[in-house]
């Protein structure tokens, strides 16, 4: 089995267009042989951060919590997958990410960014970058960025047209940054604990 990679995904609209870029990236780790977990936060639905996972006493957090924790902690790394709300980061996954902190620590993590129009989301991805890196993730340097996303990808997540046939060529190295961070993390931590 591959490298268990969780990919988390957060717009709550009612049409996402996202939805297709978050398959697409599943689809594609999992060609590549990789244990890949999809994590909707608009079906997970977690309420507005009041207490995060580790606030509760131990063995008392509300079930949903105690499940993602144990995800993210098994998780060897993790792509955060980002429409742009007005300049900024969606709030569902935001919050969804701001429940845990010390489980996200010591792995790899990378940004897949998306919008209607042609910027693709690189200022949310530019914003998710300093929060993951706060939060001790590793962000690789690679980074996927699509938009118009109706043009490029169909309802099913299959690339369309010359932003699809980009978005193909794009994602092998992307998937390869990913494996060499998430490999070199593992070996590192085999070699020698973390340091908190």
């Amino acid at each position: 089995m591959g490298n268990r990679i969780l990919v988390l995904y957060g717009s709550y609209r009612s049409d996402r267009m996202g939805i297709r870029l978050a398959h697409f990236v599943v689809n594609g780790l999992r060609s590549r042989g990789d244990d890949v977990t999809f994590i909707d936060a608009k079906a997970v639905g977690l309420p507005m951060l009041d207490r995060m996972y580790k606030e509760h006493p131990k063995g008392q957090a509300p079930e949903v919590l105690e499940t993602l924790a144990a995800q993210i902690r098994d998780a060897d790394g993790f792509v955060f997958v980002t429409g742009e709300y007005n300049w900024g980061v969606q709030p569902g996954l935001k919050n969804l990410t701001d429940h845990f902190l010390e489980e996200w620590f010591w792995r790899p993590a990378a940004i897949v960014s998306y919008s209607a129009g042609r910027f693709s989301g690189a200022r949310a991805a530019t914003a998710w970058h300093g929060t993951l890196s706060e939060m001790g993730m590793v962000v690789i340097s690679s980074t996927i960025a699509v938009g118009p996303i109706a043009q490029t990808l169909s309802a099913e997540g299959e690339p369309t047209g010359e932003g699809g046939k980009a978005l193909e060529r794009s994602f092998p190295r992307f998937a390869d940054d990913l494996s060499w961070w998430v490999e070199a993390a593992k070996a590192q931590r085999a070699r020698k604990p973390p340091p908190y």
